[in-house]
């Protein structure tokens, strides 16, 4: 028989050697939950709340005619001529603004009225409601803007990242020569940030100092080139870097799945006589599905998420007409001191990136299941 003592020294080396991957992912785990997982909830909580420079905990609220109160103010005895004239203004929004809302009831019974049914008025008026900011939020016309943009964005963003990408990852697939030394120069951009890359193309198209002024020296005076600076075209500026930035990892992703597939494939539809452009049109290309949904996945969360270039290429400009959703967030949040519109409009973004991100999660897993 086994000393029992060696045993037990076994047993507890073996537990050892079971929790110490636990122990060890425990604090990252944890990290994890607090400052992820813990902080999307603070902030969904956050926008359902008045807080402004601060965190303020109290539900958000605001003044409006009800049905309700009229119902409470007809029991306090507000006069039924007042209450007829009040009714009007049920048709008007909540807002958060007492000044406002009694420059309202002012304008509907006079300032005598008004005065002497005051008290009664935005006591029975002021109701809480949890979806306050995001009501306000899509009362914005800069958020509307906003969503404007990043639709307009995104879309051109994707679109041309795939676009480029998928044809120079065919080029690249040709076995050409030199194709190390342009694999290296498609793929440089990827090894910047989004800092660099604003910063670098904010010079290239500065009417100033770039592309508009190097045409203008060679002689072309008439020529013109002032998307940065014009309102219509700014967005247009963002997408241009943006593409120049990323086209290179969307050619990676294709070249990784053009180089998966089996030359036994190609092999057989050239037996059969089919052109190269056909059997990349009809056989390749459609092998492609997974790569093309996993580049579309990771493009629209770059789109949704973009700041930085945003903010170091057109800082929102000129006015708010290049503004995203993260560059509304951020100038609401952190410099109007508005900080409950300004979680609202982050809570928007996460929904936008669940909408894409679940989806495609459930098909995955929905494939591994089945396989």
């Amino acid at each position: 028989m086994g000393d029992p003592s060696r045993i037990r020294s076994r047993g507890c080396f073996d537990y050892l050697e079971e929790a110490l991957p636990k122990l060890v992912l425990a604090p990252t785990f944890l990290a994890a939950l607090i400052f992820i997982y813990a902080f999307i909830l603070w902030t969904a909580w956050i926008s359902m709340t008045q807080s402004t420079l601060l965190p303020n905990f109290k539900i958000a609220g605001g003044y409006k005619i009800t049905p309700k109160a009229l119902a409470q103010l007809e029991r306090d005895g507000v006069p039924a001529a007042v209450r007829e004239k009040l009714q009007v203004l049920q048709k008007r929004e909540l807002t958060d603004k007492k000044s406002k809302f009694l420059r309202y009831i002012k304008s509907r019974i006079g300032s005598e009225q008004s005065s002497k049914y005051k008290d009664l008025i935005l006591k029975h008026a002021y109701a809480r409601d949890p979806l306050f900011q995001y009501k306000k939020l899509f009362d914005s016309d800069r958020w509307v803007v906003a969503l404007k943009n990043v639709v307009i964005f995104g879309f051109l963003f994707i679109t041309i990242c795939s676009v480029l990408g998928l044809l120079l990852a065919i080029f690249l697939d040709q076995r050409i020569r030199i194709e190390g030394a342009l694999r290296t120069i498609y793929l440089y951009p990827m090894a910047l940030s989004f800092i660099v890359t604003g910063a670098t193309w904010k010079w290239i198209l500065n009417p100033d100092l770039g592309v508009e002024r190097l045409v203008r020296n060679l002689g072309f005076t008439g020529f013109t080139f002032d998307w940065l600076v014009n309102s219509d075209m700014a967005i247009y500026t963002v997408v241009v870097a943006a593409v120049w930035q990323s086209t290179g990892f969307v050619l990676a992703l294709f070249l990784a799945g053009l180089r998966g597939i089996d030359d036994a494939i190609i092999k057989a539809a050239q037996v059969d006589g089919a052109s190269l452009p056909r059997i990349y049109w009809r056989i390749i290309i459609p092998s492609l599905r997974p790569v093309f949904l996993s580049a579309i996945i990771i493009l629209s969360h770059i789109a949704i998420k973009s700041f930085d270039l945003v903010m170091v290429l057109t800082r929102g400009g000129p006015g708010y007409s290049s503004d995203l959703p993260a560059t509304f967030m951020y100038a609401f949040a952190f410099n109007r001191g508005r900080l409950a519109f300004g979680a609202s409009s982050a809570m928007m973004m996460f929904f936008a990136v669940m909408a894409i991100i679940i989806p495609y999660l459930y098909s995955e897993l929905r494939k591994t299941r089945y396989a």
